[in-house]
């Protein structure tokens, strides 16, 4: 383990003046509508595009969050690779990462209990924007010190994230994000309807049905559905847009939804 990780993309996913992001980040989180659970979540699927596009999206899985913020000491974020191939789940190589409002420890502990399933591949991480993006998001969600575990998934490593959900779900004070956008670069319609069956295959645990056309982060939903396939939690839609409805550019649009696991 060595320094923090600096941030990769602040100024083009987010704001890099901590200022300007503060206040973006708490805006998103005022104008999202409070979502009713039947029970406290124990994961979410969350968007990560720029904040302009999927952060009025996420904001709704975070605003239920920073209500849960007593609870909550450990985030394991889980993200697919978009720039590195490789197969298996990796870690950074930094003890913290750090994003303009701030550090945050990786929680050594806890990787721990699962170094035998994941490896260091500092290149899987320093371009990647999947898991960064959520972290200015936590930290004004949490509003306190806490901890993250950030892993990215290579090709076919759905398995892997099944074992380390298997050994860590249940932790006290350990919360899981799983980071996806949804279809992408179709026309509007079609790719309303497109989402529209991914988030029926996810709320179904239907995981055997999910493409990478599906989900960029095809890999880790698969591993969560996997998991939770024979267990009694649940999973709901707190919201599915596009990138058309925020742009109201409908030719080719991103994808964009967020789920709880409750």
């Amino acid at each position: 383990m060595e320094h923090c990780r600096p941030p990769a993309v602040a100024g083009t996913f987010y704001p890099s003046d901590s200022k300007v992001l503060l206040s973006m980040v708490e805006e998103l989180l005022e104008r999202a509508p409070q979502v009713k659970l039947p029970s406290v979540p124990k994961a979410f699927i969350v968007p990560h595009a720029g904040y302009i596009y999927s952060g009025p999206i996420a904001a709704k899985a975070y605003k239920i969050l920073s209500s849960m913020r007593e609870q909550i000491n450990t985030v394991v974020l889980i993200g697919a690779s978009h720039y590195v191939s490789f197969e298996g789940l990796a870690l950074s190589r930094e003890s913290c990462w750090e994003t303009p409002l701030g550090s945050v420890d990786i929680d050594l502990e806890l990787l721990e209990k699962i170094k035998e399933d994941i490896f260091v591949l500092p290149e899987a991480h320093q371009k990647e924007h999947s898991l960064e993006v959520q972290i200015p998001f936590l930290q004004v969600s949490l509003q306190k010190k806490f901890k993250i575990l950030p892993l990215i998934t290579g090709g076919h490593s759905a398995d892997k994230v099944e074992v380390v959900l298997e050994k860590l779900w249940g932790q006290p004070g350990v919360f899981f994000l799983i980071s996806s956008d949804l279809s992408h670069y179709l026309p509007y319609e079609i790719a309303k309807e497109k989402d529209l069956e991914t988030t029926r295959n996810i709320l179904a645990k239907n995981y055997q049905a999910l493409s990478y056309e599906d989900a960029c982060g095809r890999t880790p939903i698969v591993g969560l559905l996997k998991f939770l396939k024979n267990r009694q939690e649940e999973v709901v839609v707190l919201d599915v847009k596009n990138s058309g409805d925020i742009t109201g550019l409908k030719s080719e649009v991103v994808g964009y939804g967020a789920y709880a696991v409750v």
